[in-house]
């Protein structure tokens, strides 16, 4: 059978990538757009069909015009692309002023990090799927609804006893609760509900955000048409609300890659100030490097630290390892101690450059004393090196005699010379530096072999975080005997909660966790992580969800594997969903048929599943707490009253 002319000139326009969906559907809007701007690729694509050229250009002296109204009045009418999936679009009420909404979508955003939220609701890794802007000065109202604090459900208290039903939330003395917390839902909408109760009290904020790294299972797989300024929007709204969960002597540590580290600092010194930047951590992550990668095997990655106020920020001393702990080989009354050259080593500072450290030391080997001023049977002792060139000391003279006074001075004849040295005690810890190496930071041997020691040799979960990376990052940013929060709102396999009870553990503190997580892996890998490492152990936590509503249908249209399946759950959202505004909730007995129809054409159930969600409204993935008492969403009497709990006053 020979082609209409509307099929022949869809076929013409979908050669165009730039025309057509994910799923294969020419896009009117974006053929619109061009012809507006009379898109010299599309007017090739035209003129180069002779029954196109015909219908779309005039002839003036032998040059074919354009005539791009008559073009663009021939895509906008209702007939056109009439086939079964855009005329159930047109009967559904997809449409507004006579326009389908693909039309609608004039506006290309850049960067809509400025004044856009991007909602980010993926629960399955493989998802991929495709998420909503909300304007914040267009669609205010939206945004309010969509950040209200929402219902919490399925609660369930887990001890080293085992589950446990809950009956109350712990607080202590001020009112705040005492709970560690894992929370299933979206990452954004948890955030806004915790922010009711947690608002400025959070120590310590740790997360590992997807990378958006091309290829890796990491990838940011939210949108893919707009990736970058995408993954951008969906940071900033993320970290603009965990900022206000932040005590004012908070910080908040954001794990990254090469990939999005610049851009990732750019938007943190918006967020936090420029002034309020800590500092960047480089940890080796891989001391083999990626294979994978084209010039340089890449082996580490970056932590970023922001403060809430610089001025208020302590970082504390960074744990000895076990082999540092073994330099300090000697012992006297005091303690532990290791032996250290006087002379600054490892430089080649000069008397020029730190004068107060030049100066002559006095030494009576048979007093065993030293002095500074020249006595009769002292010998004179300088800092010079091997070389015979001037050097200086470790320490200023009035640093020297307190060592003296210590007696943790000690002076030695060697291959003809006196040697001053030292006593270096060991110390709690040292100086965190800026670029973590040590073996413990391997993401593979601490953090993949870990969790598959946990799981009983199973691999549960991709790239997870050496734990102690994390153990150590907590440790230099909380107090331990303080029952300071630690918040980690991408939970992943739940690395940062082991993290706080192996610390908790060593040190008898009180750290309070808690996490976020959307993925549905939560469940079998985060909670049942946590539960394992809590084994034996005084360390209760609480598991609750946001409790689900539009969300339970997009799971059920996700896992729908007949056309007939479909139809019977269309029927279950028209009588009990809420719908978009705009969508008729009708359905007639045509709109029906045009339904079944789509199915039946290439690629059919998925379009079927696509039509479905867009008729959802998704400002009502979750139930607002202020719905709580509507007997539409039936919210039960215990769950009531863990919310009450919960929520306090608020």
């Amino acid at each position: 059978m020979a082609k209409s002319f509307n099929e022949k000139l869809v076929d013409v326009l979908k050669t165009d990538s730039r025309f057509v969906d994910d799923e294969g559907e020419l896009v009117k809007a974006a053929v619109i757009d061009r012809a507006w701007k009379i898109d010299h690729d599309l007017v090739k694509q035209l003129l180069g069909k002779p029954a196109i050229k015909k219908k779309f250009f005039d002839e003036i002296e032998e040059h074919w015009i354009f005539n791009v109204n008559t073009f663009i009045e021939y895509l906008a009418d209702k007939n056109f692309l009439a086939n079964s999936y855009t005329r159930f679009r047109n009967k559904i009420g997809l449409n507004i002023d006579g326009k389908f909404l693909a039309e609608r979508g004039e506006v290309s955003l850049v960067w809509p990090c400025k004044d856009c939220v991007l909602e980010g609701g993926q629960t399955k890794e493989e998802e991929k799927r495709k998420e909503i802007f909300f304007n914040e000065i267009l669609a205010q109202d939206e945004i309010n609804r969509l950040f209200d604090p929402k219902v919490l459900t399925n609660f369930k208290r887990y001890t080293a006893e085992g589950e446990q039903k809950v009956t109350d939330i712990k607080r202590d003395e001020n009112g705040t609760i005492k709970e560690n917390l894992i929370i299933k839902g979206n990452n954004l909408l948890a955030l806004h509900t915790l922010k009711t109760r947690f608002r400025g009290k959070v120590k310590l904020i740790y997360i590992d955000p997807p990378y958006n790294t091309t290829g890796d299972s990491n990838t940011f797989g939210y949108n893919n048409n707009f990736n970058h300024s995408t993954w951008l929007t969906f940071m900033k709204n993320r970290i603009e609300v965990a900022k206000d969960l932040l005590r004012e002597d908070g910080v908040m540590v954001v794990t990254i890659d090469d990939y999005e580290y610049a851009h990732l600092k750019l938007l943190c010194d918006e967020i936090f100030d420029r002034g309020n930047y800590v500092g960047t951590i480089v940890i080796q992550s891989n001391p083999r490097g990626r294979t994978t990668n084209t010039h340089f095997a890449t082996c580490h990655e970056y932590a970023l630290f922001y403060a809430k106020d610089i001025e208020s920020v302590s970082v504390h001393l960074i744990k000895l390892t076990k082999e540092q702990e073994l330099d300090f080989d000697k012992k006297d009354g005091i303690g532990e101690y290791r032996l250290l050259p006087f002379r600054r080593s490892g430089g080649t500072s000069t008397p020029e450059e730190r004068p107060n450290s030049y100066y002559p030391i006095y030494y009576n080997e048979k007093k065993k004393a030293f002095s500074l001023e020249k006595t009769e049977g002292f010998v004179e002792i300088l800092p010079i090196d091997k070389l015979g060139k001037k050097r200086v000391w470790r320490q200023t003279r009035p640093s020297f005699l307190e060592a003296v006074e210590r007696e943790d001075m000690v002076c030695k004849h060697s291959n003809g010379k006196w040697v001053v040295k030292m006593k270096d005690r060991i110390k709690e810890g040292r100086k965190p530096k800026t670029i973590w190496t040590d073996s413990k930071y391997d993401a593979s041997a601490n953090g993949t072999m870990v969790l598959k020691e946990i799981f009983d040799g199973e691999k549960v979960f991709s790239y997870p975080k050496s734990l102690y990376a994390v153990k150590d990052t907590i440790d230099i940013l909380t107090e331990r005997g303080a029952n300071d929060i630690v918040l980690d709102f991408f939970g992943g396999s739940g690395t940062t909660a082991h993290a706080v009870i192996e610390l908790n553990k060593e040190d008898k503190g009180n750290r309070q966790f808690i996490l976020c997580e959307q993925m549905d892996y939560v469940g079998d890998v985060t909670v049942n992580r946590v539960r394992k490492v809590t084994t034996g152990q005084n360390c209760d936590f609480i598991y609750c969800e946001l409790m689900q509503y539009n969300e339970a249908f997009m799971d059920r249209i996700q896992t729908a594997e007949t056309c007939e399946e479909l139809v019977e759950l269309w029927k279950d959202i028209a009588e009990s969903s809420f719908l978009n505004w705009y969508v008729n909730p009708e359905m007639p007995e045509e709109t029906v048929n045009e339904f079944i129809e789509i199915g039946r054409s290439e690629n059919g159930l998925d379009k079927q599943k696509k039509l479905l969600a867009e008729l959802l409204n998704k400002n009502q993935l979750y139930v607002n707490l202020t719905e709580i008492d509507d007997a539409d969403f039936g919210v039960n009497d215990e769950d009531k009253k863990l919310n009450q709990s919960f929520y306090g006053e608020a």
